[in-house]
């Protein structure tokens, strides 16, 4: 059973930083791929960052890109999403997702923790 716990948001300022972290079962983050999405009322759950299983190369969606970094550390079993620059747009529910298949596709995702709230004032 994958169990997959975010802690680490909050609130923040427009420009401020947040590190979300992803506390994952077992041996997960070297058997799945690992991603963060987001979600915000009355819309999809879209995709943020996501890692191969392998650690190879790390996907972002357009709108994060240059502000937000994913990393895992295999030995903590931990996945973090480093995010920098943030808007007011970023405001959402984030949650950390692990999965198979191609990196950047949310529903790929079959695996999710319960999220956790990221809210950038203006």
């Amino acid at each position: 059973q994958v169990q997959l716990v975010e802690s680490g948001g909050g609130l923040v300022q427009a420009g401020g930083s947040l590190r979300l972290s992803c506390s994952a079962s077992g041996r997960t983050v070297l058997r799945y791929n690992m991603g963060w999405l987001r979600q915000t009322p009355g819309k999809e759950r879209e995709f943020v960052a996501g890692i191969a299983w392998n650690g190879g190369t790390a996907y972002y969606t357009d709108s994060v890109k240059g502000r937000f970094s994913i990393s895992k550390d295999a030995a903590k079993n931990t996945v973090y999403l480093e995010m920098n620059s943030l808007k007011p747009e970023d405001t959402a529910v984030y949650y950390c997702g692990a999965g198979g298949g191609a990196v950047d596709i949310p529903t790929n995702y079959a695996y999710r923790g319960q999220g956790t709230q990221v809210t950038v004032s203006s």
